[in-house]
């Protein structure tokens, strides 16, 4: 479910929000990985925000179910803390840290109770909170 965030990455206020954004992009072999090339090729080059995107944007993808340099569910990455170690960060900080969600019925499940396990609490658009999922594409 990367497409909900193609417009984030590419909104200057979303890097006057956040000094960091971190893109975690999971698909289950490479080549679902397309749009991700696009990501590192074109927006580093972009014209209005290709300096802030190489300096506030880090693009991770994964893969599950074939060799990747990054492999594994994004559950897994997250609570082993293989996804901060990859791309340099001290680890899961509940108190700025912050998460938008998208993608499968039970991916969304497993991370709602790894995050409500850790404290966090989920918003909405009527109120703020630690993470907020996308259900433009769930299925029911």
């Amino acid at each position: 479910g990367v497409a909900p965030f193609a417009s984030l990455i590419r909104d200057p206020e979303t890097y006057e929000r956040y000094a960091q954004v971190v893109l975690v992009h999971g698909c289950r072999q490479v080549a679902e990985l397309a749009y991700g090339e696009r990501i590192q090729s074109e927006l580093p080059q972009d014209e209005f925000l290709g300096e802030t995107i190489r300096n506030q944007l880090t693009y991770y993808p994964t893969v599950t179910r074939e060799p990747f340099r990054n492999r594994g569910r994004i559950t897994d990455l997250l609570t082993s803390g293989q996804l901060f170690s990859d791309i340099g960060q001290p680890g899961f900080d509940p108190e700025g840290d912050r998460f938008m969600l998208c993608g499968s019925p039970q991916m969304l499940a497993d991370l709602k109770a790894i995050f409500e396990e850790r404290g966090l609490t989920e918003g909405n658009t009527g109120e703020p909170g630690d993470y907020v999922i996308e259900k433009a594409f769930v299925e029911k």
